[in-house]
């Protein structure tokens, strides 16, 4: 699993980040110190506290272009 911290400081970002996990198959979820929710659920996001980093998750297999188009995200 492939966890990374990252930051979604604005409503503008939430949406790109939220479009960006959609156009792959495999799970991606956000964690933080109480939820865990699925990162394609624009409604999900909005209900963490987007105030401090979350920890996103996926599997291994990830593919490297999800992770390439992330990193302006990361914390």
């Amino acid at each position: 699993m492939v966890k990374k911290s990252i930051m979604l400081s604005s409503i503008e970002s939430v949406k790109k980040f939220v479009a960006i996990t959609n156009k792959y198959d495999f799970p991606i979820t956000l964690t933080t110190d109480k939820y865990k929710i699925d990162a394609k659920s624009i409604m999900g996001v909005f209900s963490l506290d987007l105030s401090k980093p979350v920890t996103l998750e996926v599997e291994d297999e990830a593919a490297p272009e999800f992770l390439e188009e992330i990193k302006p995200f990361q914390a």
